[in-house]
């Protein structure tokens, strides 16, 4: 899949960019300048990399919330404590808790298309309460990412070298 995305951070910041996702495990949010951070999914770890200032953070993709974009089959009753469903007309959502994130719970509303049940956009509140949302426009699902897309730089952590 290839989309645009909108999001807005904790700290009420719009961000743009496109998100990349090669199921299973592979993802990368490419966000517009002047956003200076890339967030990249190679198939078992998720990198948060700085390219200003060419640092980047690493994390097992089962201590994020990703792990529910990223997974080839998802499974809500099992991987998450569902709390709500509700559908209408204009949108379908799920609202899960997931106690499984890096630093404690996390609480999740997905929300898709009623009909075809494409996922349109996600709310995360962490564990110390900050909220992020994306929403997601020009969803591509024909097109293959480049498997480059999802490479992480494992030998220079603290530099982020190539």
């Amino acid at each position: 899949m290839i989309a645009s995305f909108d999001q807005i951070g904790a700290d009420g910041r719009r961000t743009t960019g496109r998100l990349y996702i090669q199921k299973p495990g592979r993802l990368r949010f490419e966000y517009d300048s002047p956003a200076v951070l890339q967030v990249i999914a190679d198939g078992r770890s998720v990198a948060i990399r700085n390219r200003k200032t060419a640092k980047q953070d690493l994390y097992l993709i089962s201590q994020t919330p990703l792990k529910f974009l990223l997974k080839r089959r998802v499974d809500l009753t099992r991987d998450t404590k569902v709390m709500e469903v509700r559908s209408n007309e204009r949108e379908a959502m799920v609202r899960i808790v997931d106690k499984a994130t890096f630093g404690g719970t996390s609480r999740i509303r997905l929300y898709f298309d009623p009909k075809t049940f494409a996922l349109r956009k996600w709310i995360v509140n962490d564990s110390q309460g900050y909220r992020t949302q994306v929403k997601l426009a020009n969803v591509d699902l024909k097109s293959k990412p480049s498997p480059q897309l999802f490479r992480i730089n494992y030998e220079r952590l603290d530099t982020g070298q190539q």
